[in-house]
């Protein structure tokens, strides 16, 4: 079965939290943003401001935002812990959200796998029952956030065609990337 909207948010198995407290689970009631992201990605670099202002504008809501850094590139878990580490301080000392890092490569299967997602970056919303109610990129998290904090997303026909199209384009990467290899 595809992870996706209305399953069950998989464990957060995180070595090490660069910023904010550890998370060892999702809390019922809040709402939270799960995006995957690399230093080396442009487009997660350039969502990190915007994650940023979410998380300042829907604070009072109920919304924590989590970043995963599980791609980190480096020949072992200490030099790209400390890569990222003095990354995060240089470029993003603002930094108002938690930084979860992983090597092990447990977060990359159990989320961006099982929801069949090519590449970073990728925005996961656990709702406030602890389902997922979206997967995408960051920039449709404005569109999106509104309507999961209404209750009105997750069960719409809105979001049952985003999550249809997001699956079949994703399988349709898989397959060229195959017949590439």
């Amino acid at each position: 079965m595809v992870l996706g909207l209305e399953s069950p948010a998989p464990p957060i198995k995180v070595e090490n939290w660069l910023r904010g407290e550890p998370l060892s689970s999702f809390q019922p009631g809040k709402v939270y943003i799960v995006e995957f992201w690399a230093t080396w990605c442009g487009p997660c670099v350039a969502a990190v401001p915007e994650l940023v202002q979410l998380q300042e504008k829907y604070k009072n809501s109920g919304i924590e935002v989590l970043g995963l850094a599980a791609l980190e590139r480096a020949q072992t878990a200490d030099e790209a812990r400390d890569k990222l580490d003095a990354w995060l301080t240089e470029k993003v000392p603002n930094l108002n959200y938690r930084i979860g890092f992983d090597y092990t490569g447990e977060m990359e299967k159990l989320w961006l796998d099982a929801s069949l997602s090519v590449g970073i970056p990728t925005s996961f919303v656990v709702d406030r029952d602890g389902r997922i109610a979206f997967v995408g990129f960051p920039t449709q998290l404005d569109d999106v956030l509104p309507k999961i904090l209404n209750g009105s997303w997750r069960t719409s026909d809105e979001a049952k065609a985003a999550e249809t199209e997001r699956i079949a384009e994703n399988e349709r990467i898989m397959r060229e990337m195959e017949q590439q290899a």
